[in-house]
């Protein structure tokens, strides 16, 4: 993205977010794959997907970690959440084992409507002092299933790699 449309979309997700979009929060939607909805010259959705690893079931899994998704207050329940969430999950199921992204409350029916299933297992990040737990995140992670070939069990451990701020 262009300087312009990097301050344009960060400034659609402060508003969406209502202030509550930290600089690491800012940096972790970038370096991946962008999806952005305009009207005209309106940015009024966004959202991306970038890798990570996470650990589970003795494995590291390839995953596409869904970041800042946010669409315009006036233009939600037009289907445009549904557009950028489209697009990202392209890019999951054609690049990653896994999809994976961390909800706001108001946000779960949404992707568990579009087949994200509710994490139910305790959530823990791989940390340079080692695992902790992340008790505080636990009813709020999702996964997409991408393939067969890795089996999930929802009621298992689920541990992120490391990254500042939030880890989750």
């Amino acid at each position: 993205m262009d300087v312009d449309t990097l301050a344009t979309a960060r400034a659609l997700l402060h508003d969406v977010f209502e202030g509550d979009l930290s600089e690491q929060d800012w940096e972790h939607s970038l370096g991946g794959v962008n999806a952005m909805v305009w009207d005209g010259a309106e940015l009024i959705g966004y959202g991306s997907v970038v890798q990570r690893r996470i650990m589970h079931g003795g494995r590291a899994l390839r995953t596409g970690y869904v970041e800042a998704v946010g669409v315009r207050a006036d233009r939600r329940g037009q289907g445009h959440g549904a557009a950028v969430m489209n697009a990202l999950e392209r890019v999951v199921h054609g690049a990653y084992e896994l999809g994976a992204l961390c909800a706001a409350d108001e946000a779960g029916e949404f992707y568990a409507a579009r087949g994200w299933q509710l994490w139910r297992g305790p959530s823990s990040a791989l940390t340079p002092t080692g695992v902790v737990r992340t008790e505080e995140e636990d009813g709020a992670l999702y996964v997409l299933p991408v393939t067969r070939t890795v089996p999930l069990d929802l009621d298992g451990e689920l541990t992120c790699d490391w990254r500042e701020g939030d880890v989750w």
